[in-house]
């Protein structure tokens, strides 16, 4: 006999992050028992809106703001203890409960301060030499160390995990061994060791483990191993949720490389990233907006450098969550979303910021990519130097005037913007079920649609 299909979901970034993934996730909280974060780190950010009031959530997901859910941070990502301490009391303070609800892998990697000067010291050096098109050299990281602490990870002896943080002296054991190494690769890339503004401070093993034991007493309630908790859960007929952070084309394997983020951030880092195997995961969201933006170097194909980018990062608040850089904007790529749902298995789309687009007479969609020869290709490229060398090819498509934040189901929307989304279908072959017209929870309108129209 057939098995029944699996309660269990994921939602997943179709594009260079900042799609929206946080509102998502916490629509669909109400659904599922478990919300699991099971990638990156700080660098992330998820901004939802309840009413009036605004959450920026950086490491704990999203189903921390609703009520009697199990949130889960999973081993696949990276923790800098101080800030998810920063966090948790900044929710508490507002009101939010975290307790008992928040979970944190026993096995996720840490992030220490040594990784954030590292990252900078690199970011530094790389900007000061000419590189590849985009942002000189450099990979334009958000400098928090996230990087580092994954490369700690893979080479093993040099890396920290949270249960370690329970441990003081094996903690001060493998910083006795770490910190020599570390200053000396800090200064190999230019960093100045001292006690000066703007020089990078030494590294003492006794009083990093003195304040990292003392983190890790804090979130000692929080520190489990939730490979088996979440075995557990399902085994108890309870449902799981999700949540990437960044976006499938920033994903280490599958991004445009090297300006990725150092995580596989797209539905395949999931199995890894949490311990649950891909076949439990029933149903995957994509989440994209309804243009295209990105922060960072790397190419970017339909970004705009003009009036119509800048109308379009004033109206959608394109600026980041974490860092408050302000994003490059273009328009929607589809050659990259289609690209995207592929690798990620989507089996329906999210669509957000639909609401950002209205007032432009007519609307550009990327539908292939013009090499430097001429030739035209509809495949999406995942190197970096190949791809800074295509132009777009674009559809125009009508525009519409009206705003959109009062409509209440998708047969509202002004004849134009259900064409938009319904190119978006054909195009990608796959359903658009949900479509976003504002910031908060109730500005969302569900489709009925849920048969996959025919690829393009």
């Amino acid at each position: 006999m057939p098995s029944l299909p699996t309660p269990h979901a994921a939602v997943v970034g179709l594009q260079w992050g900042d799609e929206g993934k946080g509102k998502i996730v916490d629509l669909l909280t109400a659904r599922y028992d478990c919300i699991v974060r099971y990638n990156g780190g700080a660098n992330a950010g998820h901004t939802v809106q309840v009413g009036t009031e605004r959450y920026a959530l950086h490491l704990i997901p999203s189903g921390i703001l609703s009520h009697g859910k199990t949130n889960v941070v999973g081993n696949g990502v990276v923790v800098d203890p101080e800030k998810i301490l920063e966090e948790i009391e900044g929710l508490r303070k507002r009101g939010v409960e975290v307790g008992s609800n928040l979970r944190i892998s026993d096995r996720a990697h840490v992030v220490m301060p040594y990784h954030k000067d590292q990252d900078a010291a690199l970011e530094d050096l790389l900007a000061k030499r000419a590189g590849t098109k985009g942002n000189g050299g450099s990979i334009g990281t958000t400098r928090r160390g996230i990087g580092p602490a994954y490369a700690d990870k893979i080479r093993r002896s040099t890396a920290i995990r949270m249960g370690d943080l329970l441990d003081r002296d094996l903690l001060e054991r493998k910083l006795d061994t770490i910190c020599s190494m570390r200053m000396a690769e800090l200064q190999a890339l230019g960093a100045t060791i001292g006690t000066n503004p703007g020089e990078v401070a030494p590294l003492v093993p006794r009083e990093l483990a003195a304040r990292f034991s003392a983190a890790g007493e804090r979130l000692r309630p929080h520190i489990t191993d939730t490979v088996y908790l979440l075995h557990d859960a399902m085994r108890e007929g309870r449902s799981v949720l999700f949540e990437g952070a960044n976006a499938c084309l920033l994903d280490i394997d599958h991004g445009t490389f090297p300006f990725v983020t150092s995580s596989n951030c797209s539905t395949l880092g999931i199995p890894s990233g949490s311990g649950v195997p891909g076949r439990a995961i029933g149903k995957v969201y994509g989440i994209m907006k309804a243009y295209s933006t990105r922060v960072g170097g790397g190419p970017f194909v339909t970004e705009l450098l003009d009036a119509t980018g800048d109308r379009i990062r004033t109206r959608g608040r394109e600026y980041g969550t974490t860092t408050g850089r302000a994003r490059r904007c273009g328009w929607l790529d589809l050659v990259a979303v289609r690209y995207s749902t592929m690798v990620c298995g989507a089996d329906a789309i999210a669509c957000t910021l639909l609401d950002v687009l209205s007032g432009f007479d007519e609307l550009k969609v990327c539908v292939g990519y013009r090499r430097a020869d001429g030739t035209v290709t509809d495949r999406f490229v995942p190197d970096a130097e190949r791809m800074s060398e295509f132009t777009p090819v674009y559809e125009t498509l009508a525009g519409w005037s009206r705003e959109l934040t009062d409509c209440h189901d998708r047969a509202d929307l002004p004849d134009e913007a259900q064409q938009y989304l319904a190119f978006i279908e054909q195009f990608t072959g796959t359903p658009i079920e949900l479509v976003s017209v504002g910031p908060e929870r109730t500005q969302t309108l569900e489709s009925a649609r849920k048969v996959p129209v025919a690829a393009r």
